[in-house]
Order: C-alpha cells, then structure tokens, then sequence
C-alpha cells in the first residue's frame, strides 16, 4: 500500500491532550471486520437503542468491553513499565537550555545512556550538561551516534540504585510531542501599542507530575519504555477485577515501546520503510495461556498494536506462540495475515502513522477508514489519551 492512502484531515480540537477522569471511560467502537458492521451507540438485548435522560443515545464506552467476551477467552497485554526519560539541562558555559530524552541504559557500571537531544546542534563530544541546581547531576556527551541522538556518561559516584532514582526524580513523563508541543490561540497586549491586543500561538499543556501515573499502564512492571502501550492504559483495576471474575484469563508480554511509531514515514511505498527495533520478551506462561486458546478455539484478543507485534514476531510456522527474548523490527501493514490474535482494542492514531496501518492491517483497510470517518464526525479523541476502538472477528 501506499502511504497517501492513510492521509486524513485531523482536527486540533480532536487530539485528547488529556485522558478521561476514570481510565475505562472513555468511548470505544465496536468494528465487526467480517459482517462490516460499526456500533457507536449501547442497545439491549432486543436490539433497541439506550438514551440518556435527554433522549441522546448512549455512546458505547470502555468499561463495556466485558459484554464482548466470555470465560475462558485471553486478552494479551503488554506489561513494560515507562519510566521518566524526559529531562531538561543546561549546557556547561553558555547554559543553553536542552531537552535530553532518554532512550536506554547502554552500561550500569560506566553510567553509559543512549539519548536524543535537542536541539542537538548545540551539542558536541566533550559538552557538559548540568541537571540540577547543585551541579551534582552531571553528564558529559562521548558520542554521536545519530543526527539527534548521542550517548552520555553520567558523573555521578555512588551506588547504581541511588543514581537512578535520583535521575528519575529530575524526569518527566514522555509525553508525546503532539501534547506537550500543543498550541492555541491567545489575546495579549501588543507590546508595540498598549492600546492593542494581538493573538499569539502559546503552549497550553504543561507535564503534570500526575502524568506519570496516567501515563502508565495499571499492570505495567517491567522498565524498559519511553512511551506507553496507549491502548492499555484504558483498563482500570476495577474493569480487570470484572474480567476476572467473569472468568477472563491475561497473558503478559513485555515490548519495551520505542519512538519508533512517532517517526515520520519518508516514502511513499511502505515496503520500503525500515522501523526502529524494540525490544521484546515472550515467556513460556504466556506461551501456554495463548496456545491453548488458539487450539481450543476460544478468543485471543490483543491490546494494543505492540503486543500485536510481538506476538506475529514470535508466532512459529504450526501457527502457535513461541517463547522468545531478542528484537524485532516488524512493520505491520495491510495486507497480513494474523496467526493468533482474532480481536484487538487499539486507540484512535494520527494519519500516516505506523499504528494506523496497523491497526487497518488488523481490521481490513476500508473498514478502519470508514471507522475513522464515523469517528471524526462524532467528536472521538484520537492518540494516546483518546478513545478506543475494538475490533472482532465477527
């Protein structure tokens, strides 16, 4: 396919800069890919629409999700844990302010870290970066390794428990760009002529230290991420507890989620872009909780387009999971064909992203458009605080 076909018009107002109050409440469509049917709206059991006090119809919403699925059925969800990779310091001499977002930790002894900064024309090999105040947090630059990105060694003595912690306090959320950088519109006094006023574009969403608790999965345990598995964190301790009672089994892999999916697509034939490489980890428990599903024919539903990826990265050729620890670079667009998974929750992406094709993969190309469409016209939020869609295989 082609990556025009994935261009859509997405409305400012549209991007949810912010998540629900509760994480299960959020608005989800339902797309059947085989019958081509999208519900938006909650009906009874003979099929009659349900209002609101004020005649609206009721939006389906997540928490419903339990309706969709039945004892014994799996859900596979992505347990990496994001930590704050988002710091700011200033540059040894000319305290230049610069963001420096932290990627992975190359050597515990050496303090080594892979990093991106910006704006990384002001960094060089041999630069300084200072992170607090007491000059105590100190990182000197000893690589380039990209056009952004650089490998730091911090100058911190004492013990590596310490040192991350006291890192990860200086942190913040990773935030996507397309929040933290969002602009509107405000009225201010013209400097030039005080008896006027002109409209500038500001930054409105600042990183709230709450983020880093709305911006991690409630099941999330093992660090690795620099942005969230988004189509998990809509599930509340509350919703899983329901799922479990109703006899619903998890399965747990780990896919550390890069920056990857964020990036720009700079051809237009996708068989000719390359994805970043994340890693990832498949264990036996999850192995067997899947398998057993699939031979028994019971619902294995995937949460989120990582966990997709690891578990088409790891399927084996009898069409069965297998254990795994390694990397995977897999780019999922139409078409494929999926060996395990026969229903997905995913969010609502941003036009020409990696998520959208794959969640179109998933669902059947047309259909997920026309899905967006519907979605765009009723006011759904897309990205990663947004709204989600599920996807059956009925």
């Amino acid at each position: 396919m082609k990556l025009s076909q994935f261009k859509f018009k997405l409305p400012e107002e549209q991007i949810a800069l912010y998540p629900t109050f509760h994480r299960d409440e959020c608005r989800m469509m339902v797309v059947h890919r085989k019958s081509g049917r999208i519900d938006m709206f909650r009906t009874d059991e003979n099929g009659e629409p349900l209002t609101n006090e004020d005649g609206s119809p009721q939006f389906i919403e997540f928490r419903h999700l339990i309706e969709y699925f039945d004892e014994g059925d799996v859900f596979v969800f992505n347990d990496t844990k994001v930590f704050p990779a988002r710091l700011y310091g200033t540059k040894e001499k000319t305290d230049a302010k610069i963001e420096v977002f932290l990627l992975r930790e190359l050597n515990e002894s050496l303090r080594l870290w892979d990093v991106l900064v910006e704006p990384a024309r002001k960094i060089r090999i041999g630069n300084k970066l200072f992170f607090d105040d007491s000059g105590t947090m100190v990182a000197e630059v000893i690589d380039n390794t990209t056009s952004r990105g650089r490998t730091l060694r911090f100058l911190y003595d004492c013990p590596h428990d310490k040192f991350k912690r006291e890192l990860y306090a200086l942190g913040s959320a990773p935030l996507p760009h397309y929040i933290i950088d969002h602009e509107s519109e405000k009225e201010v006094v013209d400097e030039t002529d005080p008896t006027k006023t002109k409209i500038v574009k500001v930054k409105d969403r600042p990183v709230l230290p709450e983020d880093m608790e709305n911006f991690q999965c409630i099941f999330a345990k093992n660090e690795g991420a620099v942005t969230a598995p988004a189509s998990g964190l809509h599930f509340s301790r509350e919703l899983m507890k329901r799922m479990e009672i109703k006899g619903v089994e998890f399965a747990f892999v780990t896919m550390h989620c890069a920056l990857g999916s964020f990036h720009s697509i700079e051809v237009e034939d996708l068989t000719k872009h390359k994805m970043d490489s994340e890693q990832m980890f498949i264990e036996k428990d999850a192995c067997d909780k899947v398998n057993a599903a699939k031979i028994e024919g019971r619902h294995i539903c995937a949460v989120g387009t990582s966990v997709v990826k690891a578990m088409e990265t790891a399927v084996g050729t009898d069409g069965l999971l297998k254990e795994y620890e390694g990397w995977t670079n897999k780019f999922i667009f139409p078409p494929h064909e999926f060996a395990l998974a026969d229903s997905m929750v995913c969010n609502f992406y941003h036009p020409l992203s990696t998520l959208l094709m794959s969640a179109c993969a998933f669902g059947g190309y047309d259909l997920v458009m026309e899905a967006y469409q519907k979605a765009l016209d009723n006011g759904y939020r897309f990205g990663c605080y947004g709204d989600a869609m599920l996807i059956l295989d009925d």
